[in-house]
């Protein structure tokens, strides 16, 4: 099962990169096979055809399991990763990708937003989001038990999900 772990944090090597690293490899036991920090793609997703973004996609389009995550920014995701998704075809740019919406905030207040925002979005590009969106207080996320309680309760669902995408193709 190839894991992905894609970044929308306009800070490279971010908190949010180390969150979802966390919550992918809690998942799966095992470390991602590839990491996209969206904000290292620079300026080429500012536009349609930079090799470095179509890369990017051709990743995350052949992983089976991704954990998209963004930081909470005015109580949605963040631009610049709603610049990378803009990059996928609505409907089936990410159709039979299983995919996990993380999103870190600094209270309790966005909690919901992984859900009402990030997972809309997915699975509009073709996503399969069988498990609820998962939010982690940026202050606390290292230490907080929220992952280890995520992956105990949903990572089974979310691994014969992935798994079943690599048995078909």
């Amino acid at each position: 099962m190839k894991v992905v772990v894609v970044a929308g944090n306009p800070k490279p090597g971010s908190r949010t990169l180390e969150a979802a690293t966390l919550v992918a490899s809690a998942l799966t036991g095992e470390e991602p096979a590839e990491v996209i920090d969206v904000i290292t793609l620079g300026p080429g997703l500012l536009g349609w055809g930079d090799a470095g973004v179509q890369a990017a996609v051709a990743t995350v389009q052949a992983a089976d399991l991704v954990v998209v995550a963004s930081p909470t920014f005015k109580a949605t995701y963040t631009g610049v990763l709603k610049l990378f998704l803009d990059q996928f075809a609505t409907g089936d740019g990410l159709r039979g990708v299983v995919v996990v919406p993380l999103m870190l905030g600094a209270g309790p207040t966005h909690a919901m937003a992984p859900d009402l925002f990030l997972k809309h979005v997915l699975v509009e590009l073709g996503a399969t989001a069988p498990a609820p969106g998962l939010f982690l207080l940026d202050s606390t996320y290292s230490s907080d038990t929220r992952v280890a309680d995520y992956a105990a309760r949903w990572g089974a669902v979310l691994t014969a999900a992935a798994s079943s995408r690599t048995e078909t193709s």
